[in-house]
């Protein structure tokens, strides 16, 4: 038995995690572009990266550094440090290199534009700006944000049957390039629970497949995905059931955040996949739903075009009959079996649905008992006008 409560802090709800934010000239206005989380241990650390081959110099410098243990990490916005070659991993060993004596290992993080190098000398400047005795998530959380609206924070207490208990906080950042493959997001997870880097590993990429790896907001995979887990264990408590539990909660909150915050969007929309041959086919069909333009569109417009939805499903490349087909925008059923229900009370019922800021779409392709959920959201004007002119 355990508890679940949601708390404040964010990633520094975890004991002996600090956290802040803060302007080193990257964005405009003084806002803030640089964080830093910080632990006063050495952590163990868990990751999982974007799938496209082109990742970014901090991508490809983690991942060089081997095994390892770390107690800071540095994240910069408004320059992701991508196809920069050599030179990007250059770049972020003489930032690192700067640090203080007491941070061990490093790692880095990075987001905005691709194609340009680090501004070494505002980064440098910026991480003396640091004070690693405050805790201020909600500083650290802003500084990460590119184009999102809103910050992105959520915190769990853990308490066990025995009477411990451990925490997990975490930030993310990602509102565009959102895509089922690990998206243009950033993810950073602290907790203090007691656990090893070989089950935070298994853990992480297990809750991956349902969370992160379940979102779209534009079918664009990015350069620079990241979700970093770090453990400190001073907590001296674990249990696997309930920290992959409040793990899972906090990953799937988060995304569907992203989702929410998809640049332009007006509606988060859940794709519910039941009946078909496996849960890959589910998969597929969900996260076809999830990418395809014709449905947001159509979701932006608040079109119950459900012919578009059948279409899809149809195209996806998965099994599928229109004879065992069901169709549903929540409870209002517009196609059942290849019988249909769309009248002009049915539409109107379906209409509303649509006005909804969050609803659902049910597709049960009645084949067998295999299953998945996606989340996705509409595309309208506002996501061209951002993307159009993105780098001024």
């Amino acid at each position: 038995m355990y508890k679940l409560t949601k708390i404040e802090g964010g990633v520094c709800a975890s004991d002996g995690f600090y956290a802040d934010g803060v302007s080193a000239g990257l964005k405009s206005n003084n806002a803030k572009d640089m964080a830093f989380i910080y632990s006063e241990v050495e952590c163990e650390i868990a990751a999982t990266f974007t799938t496209n081959k082109m990742c970014a110099a901090p991508i490809r410098h983690f991942k060089q550094k081997g095994d390892f243990k770390t107690n800071f990490v540095l994240i910069n916005s408004k320059n992701a440090n991508a196809m920069t070659g050599k030179a990007g991993i250059s770049d972020i060993d003489d930032v690192l290199s700067t640090l203080p004596k007491n941070i061990s290992n490093a790692v880095m993080s990075s987001t905005g534009v691709i194609g340009v190098r680090l501004p070494k000398e505002k980064i440098i400047a910026g991480a003396k700006l640091f004070d690693l005795t405050k805790r201020e998530p909600n500083a650290a959380a802003e500084a990460i944000m590119t184009t999102d609206t809103f910050s992105k924070q959520i915190a769990y207490k853990i308490e066990l049957e025995d009477g411990s208990s451990f925490h997990i906080g975490a930030m993310a950042k990602g509102a565009g390039m959102i895509n089922p493959a690990m998206a243009t997001m950033l993810c950073f997870i602290t907790t203090d629970a007691d656990v090893s880097k070989a089950e935070m590993q298994k853990i992480l990429d297990k809750n991956i497949l349902t969370t992160f790896n379940a979102a779209s907001v534009d079918g664009d995979t990015s350069t620079n995905d990241t979700v970093m887990l770090l453990s400190n264990a001073k907590s001296g408590a674990y249990d696997a059931t309930a920290f992959s539990e409040a793990l899972h909660k906090i990953m799937r909150f988060l995304a569907r955040q992203m989702v929410k915050d998809g640049e332009g969007a007006t509606k988060l929309v859940t794709y519910e996949v039941s009946s078909a041959k496996d849960d890959t086919e589910a998969e597929i069909v969900a996260k076809a739903l999830s990418n395809s333009l014709l449905v947001k569109t159509a979701l932006y417009g608040e079109d119950p075009n459900w012919g578009r939805i059948a279409s899809t499903v149809g195209a996806s490349g998965a099994e599928a009959d229109e004879e065992s087909l069901t169709i549903s925008f929540n409870d209002v059923c517009v196609y059942k079996k290849g019988e249909l229900f769309f009248d002009a009370e049915m539409e109107k019922k379906a209409s509303e649905v649509m006005k909804l800021d969050e609803f659902s779409i049910y597709c049960d392709l009645g084949i067998a008992d295999g299953a998945f959920t996606a989340f996705g959201c509409d595309l309208g004007h506002k996501y061209v006008e951002i993307n159009a002119d993105y780098r001024t």
